[in-house]
C-alpha cells in the first residue's frame, strides 16, 4: 500500500521534537517536525501525512484545538498525543476527539515504537478498507453518474485510471451525456480533490473575452477594467479547469491557450508578472474533433495536446439497460425537489422509455422524469402519460432507430446487436441476416466488443 510512512511530530521543545525525528527516521519513516500547531497546520496543508504526534500544551494553537483542525479536514490522518503525567483528563479527552492513544512524557521509547506501529496499522487497514469500500462500490451509482451498462462501465474504468495522474483528458460525446459530471469525478477521485474544479464554456465566450477570462486582468488593463480580476485558469491553481465545449474556440483563441497549456505560465492582460500555476486541464466538446482539424477549423497541435487521455461519453440510445436506473434516480430526486409523493413506472411505459432513442440524453431523461413528477397525478406512469414520440417508439421491436449526427460505426454496431438478439446464438443465420460472412462478423463481434 504505502512504502514510507509520513509522519509529522509536533512539540514546541526542539530537543525532544528533533529525539523523535531522528528516532522514527532509523526506523525507515519519513519524518517532517514542527514547532507549533500553526506550523503543522501549514506542512498537512501542502503534504499528505499518514500519523501526526503531537504535543497537548504548545504556545499559539493548542494541542487540542490543533486536533480538531486536524480532524475536521484530515479525518484519515491518524493522531498520537503526548502529554505531562499528570495531564491525563486532557489525554483523555483528546482520543475522545479522534486521537489514537497518548503517550506520556518523559517518552518511554519501548512503548513509543509500538503504539507507533499500532497506530500506523490502524492507519493502513482504514486506508485499505475505504480502498476496497470504493473497489466494491456498486457500479450502478459512480459519484453523481448511474449507469451499470458495458459502456458506462468502461467510462467507469477510465476514470479510475487516470484520476490519480495530471494527464490531460479529453472528453467527447453528444450534449447531455454527462461530460461535467465525468470530469468532476475525475477531479474528486484525484489527489486535487481538496482544490478548486473552475468551468469555462468556451462556447458561451465570444473570441474578445475569452483571454480576460481565461488569464484574468490587471485594472486598467482597458476601458472599463475598474479593479484586478483573477482569470479561471489562476482560479484552478491546485485543482481543475475544465474547458467546456473546447471545439468551439476560435483558431486565435486556440493560439493563446496551447501556449499556456505547455508552459503553465501566462500574464494577465495589462500585467508584466509572469505567472505560474499548477492546474489540470480537463477538455469536453461535443464536436467531432478529428473533422475539425481535418477542416481547418481546429488546431492540430492543440487537438493532440488536448486529446492525451481520450473518454467517449455514450449516448444514452447505446445503454438502453441504464434506462431504467436513470429513470428510478430523477423521479425520486425530482420527487423531493418538488415534495411530490414517490412515482413508480409501469412496465409498458418503461419498455417505451427503454426504446426511444433519447436526441437529448440523459439531460432530455432527466427533464421528462420532472415534468411527469409535477404533472402526473397518478402514482404509476403509464404509456398515455408519455410525450407522443417516445409513445410511437412502441411500433416494432426489429426497427432500429437512428438519430441524427450518429456514426456510421455506432449504426454498424446497433445494427449486429439488435439483430444477434433477434436470432439468440445462431450466428450463421445473422451473418446472412446482415448480409456479411461469419468470419466478417465474429471480427465485427471482436472489435466492438458485442456480447450476444
Amino acid at each position: 500500500m504505502i512504502q514510507a510512512y509520513q509522519i509529522l511530530v509536533v512539540d514546541d521543545e526542539v530537543n525532544i521534537r528533533n529525539a523523535l525525528v531522528t528516532m522514527l527516521e532509523k526506523k525507515g519513516y519519513r519524518v517532517y517536525g514542527a514547532g507549533t500547531g500553526e506550523e503543522a497546520v501549514q506542512y498537512l496543508e501542502e503534504t499528505r501525512m499518514d500519523l501526526v504526534i503531537t504535543d497537548l500544551r504548545m504556545p499559539g494553537m493548542g494541542g487540542l484545538e490543533f486536533l480538531r483542525r486536524l480532524k475536521n479536514k484530515w479525518s484519515g490522518t491518524e493522531v498520537l498525543v503526548m502529554t505531562a503525567f499528570g495531564s491525563i483528563d486532557t489525554a483523555v479527552e483528546a482520543m475522545r476527539l479522534g486521537a489514537y492513544d497518548y503517550l506520556t512524557k518523559p517518552i518511554d521509547r519501548d512503548r513509543f515504537g509500538i503504539v507507533v506501529e499500532k497506530a500506523l496499522e490502524r492507519y493502513a487497514l482504514t486506508f485499505e478498507n475505504k480502498q476496497l469500500r470504493d473497489r466494491l462500490e456498486t457500479r450502478t451509482h459512480f459519484e453523481h453518474m448511474v449507469g451499470k451498462s458495458e459502456a458506462m462501465q468502461r467510462v467507469y474504468g477510465l476514470v479510475e485510471m487516470v484520476a490519480d495522474s495530471d494527464v490531460t483528458v479529453l472528453l467527447t460525446g453528444e450534449s447531455g451525456t454527462g461530460k461535467e459530471l465525468v470530469a468532476r469525478a475525475i477531479h474528486h477521485k484525484s489527489p486535487r480533490a481538496d482544490g478548486p474544479f473552475i468551468t469555462l464554456n468556451c462556447g458561451a465566450l465570444p473570441e474578445n473575452l475569452f483571454e480576460s477570462e481565461l488569464f484574468g486582468y490587471e485594472k486598467g488593463a482597458f476601458t472599463g477594467a475598474m479593479s484586478t480580476k483573477v482569470g479561471r485558469f489562476e482560479l484552478a491553481d491546485s485543482g481543475t479547469l475544465l474547458l467546456d465545449e473546447v471545439g468551439e474556440l476560435s483558431l486565435k483563441s486556440q493560439v493563446d491557450f496551447l501556449r499556456v497549456l505547455e508552459t503553465k505560465e501566462f500574464r494577465r492582460l495589462g500585467g508584466t508578472k509572469l505567472i505560474k500555476v499548477d492546474t489540470r486541464i480537463i477538455a469536453a466538446t461535443n464536436r467531432n474533433l478529428d473533422e475539425a482539424v481535418k477542416q481547418g477549423d481546429f488546431r492540430e497541435d492543440l487537438y493532440y495536446r488536448l486529446n492525451v487521455v481520450p473518454i467517449r461519453l455514450p449516448p444514452l440510445r447505446e445503454r438502453a439497460d441504464d434506462v431504467s436506473l436513470l429513470v428510478e434516480r430523477y423521479l425520486a430526486e425530482s420527487s423531493a425537489q418538488h415534495h411530490r409523493g414517490r412515482k413508480e413506472v409501469s412496465r409498458d411505459a418503461m419498455r417505451l422509455l427503454r426504446l426511444y432513442g433519447w436526441p437529448g440524453n440523459v439531460r432530455q431523461l432527466r427533464n421528462l422524469m420532472e415534468r411527469l413528477v409535477v404533472t402526473v397525478k397518478d402514482t404509476t406512469i403509464q404509456p398515455g402519460h408519455l410525450p407522443e414520440e417516445i409513445q410511437a417508439s412502441k411500433e416494432d421491436a426489429r426497427t432500429l432507430m437512428i438519430t441524427l449526427g450518429t456514426t456510421i460505426q455506432q449504426v454498424e454496431r446497433q445494427v449486429i446487436e439488435r439483430t444477434l438478439k433477434e436470432v439468440t446464438k445462431h450466428r450463421e443465420h445473422a451473418a446472412k441476416l446482415l448480409g456479411i460472412s461469419l468470419r466478417t462478423l465474429q471480427y465485427k463481434i471482436k472489435e466492438y466488443g458485442i456480447r450476444d
